[in-house]
């Protein structure tokens, strides 16, 4: 190696290293060499998409996604001793979305370059053709066909010897199928595994590399309003509606601990969009995620026609019910039950119907339209729900017309006659007016106590009465309430009800 050539390599790779960031190149230790890579600038609303004959690209044909970045082609090169004066870099050339044949004509015109600039460097050149030109050489447009080809024999150049491998080809939007005979540069490297890796791999760097370029930027947090570094934002995925975090995590901890999982939407007036899990997870504690995961899985449970939930207090969890069906077997459990009164599966005799539930039904039933009250009917049974309606004009008609006993809650009905009562049901002696119990000794002493709030209240105890025996008129008149406790008094009544 001639000392011009080593101080010309020397310089190459100290002008490079300067130029470019520590991703885009890096130099080899052992070696005059090094690795760079190749981010494209890609125009705006950039699309990709997937057809082909393969089972594997109908399971992925259909879809298409805008991209700002792509995978970075990748050019490893060794700089030989005699380099620049005689020889060229040796190199090799990857990426992930190009087939072997893109890649090869690319590396046909990196050999193209260095007859040109022969004597001289030419890494500078080959990275700045592969970034601003490699679009435009191989004539790539929106939308952007990731296409799986069949399987092909193809034949790589090399300096000792052919050989022959099998690879896939992917075509761009103006690509044509590989030849059977066209020959491949093995300079060239598809390092992808299949097509459903190729399009993973293709949509987790475009978002890493979307993140690393909204984290450098500077934003104003339109509820603070402060200007902050990406790095420290967040933004809703659907209106890019831009917060510090800060400000979201207080957002998201207040509306999760008043149970509104739903309502994490962004903050701007008007806008519809919703945080991801995703991001509500990496804002708040751990415990509250969990309260919001909870909450938002049941939630979305209740609105899902075909799920109900065990009703064991024990269990509670959510069971699947067949389309059709009335049973419902929890998982957990193994508790059969009904999924319309959630009590033990009783085949297809009617749902039993709860005292409690009776004045529920019977409302639902005379609020219902016809297809409402046939479902009901169905549901409980056409007798169950009549018998409802009457038991409950009954219960309306006992509370309007009749009283209960203070005893035994029996309800009494007065047509006429005292105040004092006798119920049928304890044969307890009870006061109309006050509803409070008589005592079985004196049941009359209640109406005659002045200091009773029923004093004087029994119209027996207020009628003029005969002196001697019932009925016996002696032709002297008194008023028994008069006579009641004078010496020598004493009578007695009898009164049916």
């Amino acid at each position: 190696m001639s000392s011009e050539d080593l101080e010309a390599q020397e310089d190459e790779l100290l002008a490079l290293a300067s130029i470019y960031d520590a991703d885009e190149f890096r130099k080899a230790e052992s070696v005059q060499g090094g690795e760079t890579r190749i981010y494209l600038d890609l125009p705006q609303n950039f699309k990709i998409f997937v057809s082909g004959n393969s089972n594997e690209c109908l399971q992925n044909s259909g879809f298409e996604y805008t991209i700002c970045f792509l995978p970075p082609l990748v050019l490893n090169f060794e700089l030989p001793p005699d380099y620049p004066s005689s020889s060229p870099p040796s190199f090799t050339l990857s990426g992930k979305w190009l087939s072997p044949t893109q890649l090869s004509a690319l590396c046909k015109h990196l050999d193209n370059l260095w007859e040109e600039h022969r004597g001289s460097v030419v890494l500078f050149a080959w990275m700045q053709f592969l970034k601003e030109e490699t679009l435009t050489y191989l004539n790539i447009v929106s939308p952007f066909e990731l296409k799986m080809g069949s399987q092909k024999k193809v034949q790589r150049r090399t300096t000792a010897q052919a050989s022959s491998s099998t690879e896939l080809g992917f075509g761009g939007a103006a690509g044509s199928d590989v030849d059977q005979e066209e020959i491949v540069d093995e300079r060239a490297v598809q390092d992808v595994e299949s097509l459903s890796s190729l399009i993973q791999e293709i949509l987790d760097f475009n978002q890493a590399q979307q993140m690393k370029s909204f984290n450098s930027k500077l934003f104003l947090c339109n509820i603070c309003f402060c200007e902050k570094l990406g790095s420290e934002c967040m933004y809703f995925l659907e209106c890019r509606h831009v917060y510090c975090k800060a400000c979201l995590k207080d957002y998201f901890e207040i509306q999760i601990k008043d149970g509104q999982v739903k309502c994490l939407n962004c903050p701007e007036p008007k806008c519809s969009s919703v945080a991801t899990p995703g991001q509500v997870k990496e804002l708040v504690e751990a415990d509250l995620f969990a309260r919001y995961d909870r909450l938002l899985l049941q939630s979305t449970l209740d609105l899902m026609a075909d799920v109900v939930y065990c009703p064991r207090p024990c269990c509670q969890l959510p069971v699947m019910q067949e389309p059709g069906g009335t049973m419902a077997i929890c998982s957990s459990c193994n508790f059969a039950f009904c999924t319309l009164c959630r009590l033990t599966y009783h085949g297809v005799s009617p749902c039993k119907v709860t005292a409690e539930k009776l004045i529920d039904l019977r409302n639902e039933y005379l609020q219902a339209d016809e297809a409402t009250k046939r479902f009901l009917e169905q549901r409980y049974g056409k007798r169950v729900i009549q018998k409802a309606l009457e038991e409950m004009e009954s219960k309306d008609w006992l509370e309007k017309n009749s009283k209960s006993c203070p005893c035994c809650g029996t309800p009494i009905q007065k047509l006429d006659g005292c105040n004092k009562m006798t119920c049928t049901g304890c044969m307890q002696y009870f006061c109309w007016i006050c509803m409070g119990s008589l005592s079985r000794a004196n049941p009359y002493k209640h109406f005659t106590d002045p200091d009773s709030p029923c004093f004087n209240s029994c119209y027996l105890l207020s009628t003029t009465f005969h002196h001697g025996s019932w009925g016996y008129n002696s032709g002297k008149h008194f008023n028994l309430v008069d006579c009641i406790g004078s010496p020598g008094f004493e009578f007695s009544i009898l009164v049916v009800f």
